[in-house]
């Protein structure tokens, strides 16, 4: 088996995402590959984050539209090099997490998929499915579920 070229990893900011992060990383550096961190967002309206935006005052724009995401990209980026990956690119999107990992994979080329297992092992993962599963069933490529929790 070759060795990866691609991969692809979803982070929603949480620590358990930074986890799977940290070890996709590790796989990207071991391997020479280039790693595609993405990051998964629905914009925000105005009746959303009117309270938020009051409290913040100036720094409002943290909270609008795709900024929490950029934030959280920057912040998985750096985990990303500081964990072993040489090259790394980030990808914010909006759309339902599972979509926006499929056509990152597709978009990339990828022939590795990283998630976390946070929510496999949850009842409402297991009745109505999980962003872990669902990707694995989907991707078309290799899946690593990294074991978060």
């Amino acid at each position: 088996m070759s060795a990866y070229r691609t991969i692809v990893v979803g982070t929603d900011g949480s620590a358990t995402s930074f986890a799977a992060v940290d070890r996709a990383a590790a796989v990207a550096g071991d391997t020479g590959a280039e790693l595609v961190i993405v990051c998964a967002y629905t914009p925000t309206g105005r009746d959303d984050t009117a309270e938020a935006e009051d409290v913040l005052k100036d720094e409002a724009f943290l909270v609008r539209g795709w900024t929490p995401a950029e934030e959280t990209l920057r912040s998985a980026e750096d985990r990303a090099l500081a964990a072993g990956a040489g090259r790394v690119r980030t990808v914010a999107a909006d759309g339902p997490p599972v979509e926006v990992l499929r056509k990152a994979v597709a978009d990339a080329n990828a022939d590795l998929l990283v998630v976390g297992n946070r929510g496999l092992n949850t009842l409402s993962g297991r009745l109505l499915g999980s962003v872990p599963s669902d990707a694995a069933r989907r991707a078309g490529v290799d899946v690593l579920i990294v074991h978060t929790t």
